[in-house]
């Protein structure tokens, strides 16, 4: 709080816990990136470098759309699954991921 000329003026720094989290999440939503539609050659391309990937058993890097963010996971395939159209992923560290097909954007063969 300032006193200037007699009025009270309140400094720049004041504000409520609440403004401070609805602050976050504005820039949080401005951060945010819309997942991009692919189309049935870019969807091939990654089908066939997944199944070359299985019958090798090589690791892949997935790039992986997570609410409005892109993430990516090394790992090798453990399971296709067709019926619920994910993916069963195990990663250096020997977690297993659970993926969407509709949540991969880009899959790329490690070298």
């Amino acid at each position: 709080m300032i006193k200037d000329r007699g009025k009270i003026k309140w400094g720049a720094a004041f504000m409520l816990p609440e403004m401070s989290s609805i602050q976050s999440r504005v820039d949080w939503d401005n951060k945010k990136v819309e997942k991009p539609l692919l189309d049935e050659d870019q969807l091939d391309e990654m089908n066939q470098t997944i199944n070359y990937a299985v019958e090798y058993n090589l690791e892949q890097t997935y790039t992986i759309y997570d609410n409005g963010e892109y993430k990516l996971l090394m790992g090798k395939v453990h399971d296709i699954d067709e019926i619920n159209k994910h993916l069963r992923i195990i990663d250096k560290f020997g977690e297993l991921h659970v993926v969407n097909y509709e949540d991969i954007v880009k899959v790329l063969v490690a070298e």
